[in-house]
């Protein structure tokens, strides 16, 4: 009897704990189901191990302090298959990012069943059929692209009720049927929905006005009242269909207002998901302007800081001032197509100002500053930035930039990266700000080499060369930010840590990775508490984002899988290799001068002028 009691619970042990391992591997199940739905050519799902009680290990998988899955990068993975209806399954999950790969199929509606999602990403893909309607479901939701697919049907009536929508971005489809004019959708403009074969005519009438009851029963009366009702009817769907549409489609030319009264609502006071401000606004919320709030001086302005009338802390970028014929459409489509880039380590941009001769970009107000102030403006009070710290900034500023160069279109180049311009939020999680307005600055020109833009230390050679910028010049602009982020020092102090004329920064930081030296390089506020091996991975990450050839750099995707992990043995002992050949042939050159002829008449100008 005791046997068979013993078993019993031997028994209810064995499906107690393979009910709660299933239980708690329901998430994983779900992640597994679609590993194997998809191909995968580059193995980045290869962390993916089913076996493991929660997925919370994987690559590329983000969990909160329960260990639920909060967040799914595997945007630029090269993936292909299908998704699979039991993503619904991650009901915390808050961004779903898939953007970017080859993915086919339809987009399944158990994705309604995602509650917490903050983000769905799947623009830039071969998806096809219907947009669920059950996407309607997700209040939460901030921003939704699905551009760039093979999208037919409808546009669903249920998404104009998420009231929370911030972008919006349905181009590149084949949607056909009206525009929802309603709800959420009401500040989009067509930017959102172009390229697709959808009407111009709204989606659903507005909504009729009540009627008055009649005031006498006479017959008479009524009849009059019903006349009259109708003609005004007509007069009101006459009128109203061509205001609609006019919009939707016109650019209502700014009407600046510089007398000291409360400003008033403008009809079209949102463009996108942008606030256009008035003069005014600004001038109130930033005191005039006045010098005590001003947050930093750049090559492109002042910034400000600012409280708006509901209280909400702003940073207000005041451009300098920039007039040319015609300059202010295409500001304002600039601005617009830069609104569009919205990533969480990107600066995201509440709204703007213009007159003619004014510029004003309004921006969320950074709490902790930008990565130079932590670095070396903090007061006596504020503690050093910790290492846990900078290794999250860099990868989360490698990421903003990687969504800069590889999902903007067209791509965004950043050209003046560096400390002062990765910002940080409450939780100092890195922002990367400015970006785009080079773009901006640069509009009324109609050369393709533009003046240099950028920060001396900070240049790549052949940008200051040549004047041609590439998205390997943010590459190079990232290096030294490395460098800075780990020293503590500006780029334009560094060579004298060097303390040496006749050796190069870079040599002389490879040297000292070498000889394992470490101590010479890093911040001395930080008093020893890093890691040696997560700094020679970021040295090298430096190193081999600096290298004097463009072509040599890698991409910043490539970086934010090093960064991750991925790849950088590999990438490193390939460029020691190519060290290696490169010296010897220097050495059997320098023994051989008297054999070789001039050779520098076949270079090219920006390889004669680069970086010796």
């Amino acid at each position: 009897m005791r046997m068979d009691r013993g078993v019993v619970v031997v028994g209810f042990v064995f499906v107690l704990g393979w009910v709660s391992r299933v239980s708690g591997n329901a998430e994983g199940d779900a992640l597994n189901t679609l590993k194997n739905n998809l191909n995968d050519p580059n193995n980045v799902l290869q962390s993916w191990d089913p076996t493991l009680v929660n997925p919370c290990t994987w690559f590329h998988v983000t969990c909160n302090s329960e260990n639920s899955v909060t967040r799914v990068d595997l945007g630029n993975a090269n993936l292909s298959g299908q998704l699979v209806p039991q993503l619904g399954l991650l009901t915390k999950l808050q961004y779903l990012e898939l953007y970017s790969n080859n993915i086919s199929g339809k987009i399944p509606d158990d994705l309604g069943n995602l509650t917490a999602l903050v983000s769905l990403d799947l623009y830039l893909n071969k998806l096809s059929g219907k947009i669920p309607a059950t996407l309607g479901r997700l209040s939460m939701l901030r921003f939704l692209r699905l551009n760039n697919n093979s999208l037919s049907g409808t546009i669903p009536m249920s998404l104009t009720n998420i009231g929370t929508l911030q972008v919006l971005d349905l181009s590149n489809n084949n949607l056909t049927g009206p525009i929802p004019f309603n709800g959420s959708f009401s500040l989009f403009t067509p930017v959102s929905f172009a390229n697709n074969q959808l009407d111009i005519s709204p989606a659903a009438p507005p909504p009729p006005l009540p009627q008055s009851p009649p005031t006498s029963p006479s017959v008479g009366n009524s009849a009059t009242g019903a006349i009259a009702g109708g003609v005004a009817a007509g007069a009101a769907l006459l009128f109203a269909a061509p205001a609609i549409a006019l919009a939707w489609y016109r650019r209502k030319k700014p009407q600046d207002t510089f007398h000291d009264v409360p400003a008033e609502e403008d009809p079209e006071v949102h463009l996108g998901q942008l606030k256009r401000f008035s003069l005014r606004e600004l001038q109130v919320a930033t005191d005039h302007f006045s010098n005590k709030n001003i947050l930093g001086r750049g090559g492109f302005g002042k910034v400000y800081k600012g409280r708006l009338a509901d209280g909400t802390l702003v940073a207000v970028k005041r451009l300098k001032e920039e007039r040319s014929q015609g300059g202010e459409l295409q500001f304002q489509t600039e601005v617009e197509m830069i609104s569009m880039a919205v990533h969480r380590n990107l600066l995201r941009l509440r709204g703007f100002c213009m007159t003619p001769t004014e510029r004003l970009l309004v921006y969320p107000y950074m709490a902790n500053g930008s990565v130079a102030s932590c670095l070396r403006e903090r007061t006596e009070n504020q503690p050093p930035l910790e290492w846990s710290i900078r290794k999250r900034i860099a990868l989360g500023s490698a990421r903003g930039l990687a969504y800069l160069h590889d999902h903007c279109d067209p791509k965004i180049i950043h050209r003046d990266v560096k400390a002062a311009n990765i910002l940080l939020d409450e939780e100092f999680e890195a922002v990367v700000g400015d970006f785009g307005l080079a773009k901006l600055m640069d509009y009324k020109d109609t050369h393709v080499t533009t003046a240099v833009r950028g920060t001396i230390g900070h240049i790549a050679p052949e940008y200051l060369s040549t004047g041609k910028s590439s998205e390997k010049t943010d590459v190079f602009g990232y290096g030294v930010m490395l460098l800075e982020l780990i020293t503590g020092q500006r780029a334009f102090d560094l060579a004298r840590l060097a303390n040496d004329d006749d050796v190069m920064l870079l040599d002389w930081v490879k040297g000292l990775l070498e000889d394992k030296k470490l101590e010479t390089l890093v911040d001395a506020d930080m008093g020893g508490n890093y890691d040696d091996d997560e700094v020679e991975q970021l040295i090298r990450v430096a190193l081999l984002c600096t290298q004097g050839s463009p072509m040599e750099r890698p991409k910043m995707a490539e970086v934010v899988r090093m960064l991750e992990g991925e790849g950088l043995a590999e990438k490193w002992e390939e460029w020691q290799k190519e060290e290696m050949l490169r010296s010897e042939v220097s050495h059997l050159q320098n023994t051989n001068t008297g054999w070789i002829l001039d050779s520098t008449s076949n270079l090219q100008a920006d390889i004669l002028s680069g970086p010796r």
